[in-house]
């Protein structure tokens, strides 16, 4: 991904910040609460729940299985419908294309709609660079932009502002990037939604230009899908002259009929919407109709890599509905800024890892910020095993191993600092493969127990685990001394009754 968020503290580090700011996790803890008791409403309204959870991942997980067959059929429909198909292999390349593409215009503004491809990318960082203005027109990424900020949710980037905060982004701000906020705006979302339509409209019929990203790319048709609640999204996808699309190859879909179960699925677990109110689908060019030009900028960007991963490529099936960030105990408390992506909360925790490897103490750190509660994949609606992934990754970090970088497989190091976990996994696994070695440090645990303390005094690092955890305590006879106890019994037992 993008280095935009590289540099940034680990995990732990951000989160120890965050977690001391009151406002952010007052702001949080509204926000996922309600929204997470309106998403459970409505997924009990649906009885077949379950076999749609089922339908979309087995239709993520074949089309995943055969992607490069569906990505080149996609090609051909996206070229004979008149749009132009562009490959990128990561970031740069990603963001070398549209500005290439803007430049040919002659333009120097853009429109763009909420897209977490371009997030990843740092488009509008590279935009900037190159001289072009692009302006967010979603009203969350806007209030973001405003902020000079980040995103921090995957569905609303301001969960973490207030309507006290977004009042007065707007005062500030807003004269300087078009039309003003009115004066005495007030803090009613009513006001404040009228105040950001009022500033967007003379973006929309300006700029010549439009960039998005999109929930679902049809393999059979050519057509790209956008699902969103404002209208905003459907401004910028048809008023401009030029649409270039960026879109990770893992959003194809086969077949029109396919978009039947996610447009069930992703309102609801996202917004909590029977169905989102607006979806715009568009297959190419046609005359008199919609932008003139459109280019679709297919983006991998460690995904093949993920893909080469039997464990981790679950994480692809993601349809970005946030549903896993909403129940996350530790998204609720850290906020999404503490994740260091574009995709916080548990399908960052495993995403990012993975399309941008583990080599940073802030990409390594990813696979820990969890719980392991397991609530996340209760609730996601394609059925990632998010633990499943979060353990798989943790072993990564500690043990090193194989893995698959820009298409080569190679082999990488355990991370710095986890020499005394890797030390303590190893020295467990040897006891459970001796049973001699494992029966005795069970009879003497069992001999010692009313000495072991409440709680195991880790120093360092491990003092924060230790300190918040009481150590289980250990049984006078484990299970293998009482089997071998209960058959002398019963063997006993025959031999009385003879």
């Amino acid at each position: 991904m993008s280095g935009t968020y590289l540099g940034l503290p680990s995990f732990p580090d951000a989160a120890h910040t965050s977690t001391h700011d009151t406002q952010l996790r007052a702001n949080l803890t509204h926000a996922t609460h309600t929204i997470r008791t309106k998403r459970a409403t409505a997924i009990n309204e649906l009885p077949d729940w379950p076999q749609l959870r089922t339908a979309g991942a087995a239709i993520k997980d074949h089309t995943l299985h055969h992607l490069d067959h569906y990505l080149l059929q996609l090609e051909t429909a996206v070229t004979n419908a008149g749009g132009t198909v562009h490959w990128a292999t990561d970031a740069d390349e990603a963001n070398r294309i549209t500005t290439h593409i803007i430049h040919t215009t002659g333009e120097t503004e853009v429109v763009k709609v909420k897209s977490m491809a371009t997030q990843e990318t740092g488009l509008n960082e590279a935009l900037h660079t190159a001289g072009i203005h692009a302006y967010e027109t979603d009203l969350a990424e806007l209030i973001v932009q405003l902020a000079h900020d980040k995103p921090s949710h995957i569905l609303v980037p301001a969960i973490h502002k207030n309507r006290t905060e977004i009042r007065d982004i707007f005062h500030n701000e807003m004269a300087h990037w078009g039309r003003p906020a009115p004066d005495h705006l007030t803090d009613n979302p009513t006001d404040l939604a009228e105040a950001a339509r009022l500033h967007l409209r003379e973006k929309f019929l300006r700029t010549k230009i439009g960039i998005s990203g999109a929930n679902f790319m049809i393999a059979e048709t050519g057509t790209l899908v956008v699902v969103e609640s404002e209208g905003n999204g459907r401004m910028c996808l048809t008023l401009p002259d030029t649409l270039i699309s960026i879109v990770g190859i893992e959003k194809i879909i086969p077949t029109f009929q396919d978009l039947e179960v996610f447009l069930q699925t992703l309102p609801r677990s996202s917004t909590a919407e029977r169905m989102n109110p607006y979806t715009t689908m568009w297959t190419g060019t046609t005359t008199h109709d919609g932008p003139k030009n459109f280019h679709l900028i297919l983006l991998d960007n460690g995904r093949t890599d993920t893909l080469a991963d039997t464990t981790g490529r679950q994480a692809l099936r993601c349809i970005r509905c946030s549903a896993c960030l909403n129940v996350c105990p530790v998204y609720e408390r850290a906020g999404g800024h503490a994740y260091g992506s574009p995709y916080p909360g548990p399908i960052g925790a495993i995403l990012t890892p993975q399309l941008r490897g583990t080599t940073t103490p802030l990409d390594a750190s990813l696979p820990y910020a969890s719980t392991l509660c397991g609530a996340c994949y209760d609730v996601c609606p394609v059925a990632i095993n998010i633990p499943e992934i979060l353990v798989h990754l943790r072993e990564r970090v500690v043990q090193g191993g194989p893995v698959t970088v820009r298409g080569t497989r190679t082999t990488i190091k355990p991370a710095k600092g986890h020499a005394a976990e890797r030390a303590a996994m190893r020295a467990g696994r040897w006891t459970l493969d001796h049973p001699t070695a494992w029966s005795a440090t069970q009879r003497m645990a069992g001999a010692t127990r009313r000495l072991h303390p409440r709680r195991l005094p880790l120093p360092g690092p491990a003092k924060a685990w230790s300190d918040a955890r009481d150590l289980p305590e250990v049984p006078a006879q484990g299970f293998r001394a009482w089997w071998q106890q209960r058959e002398k019994d019963t063997q006993r037992g025959k031999g009385e009754q003879k």
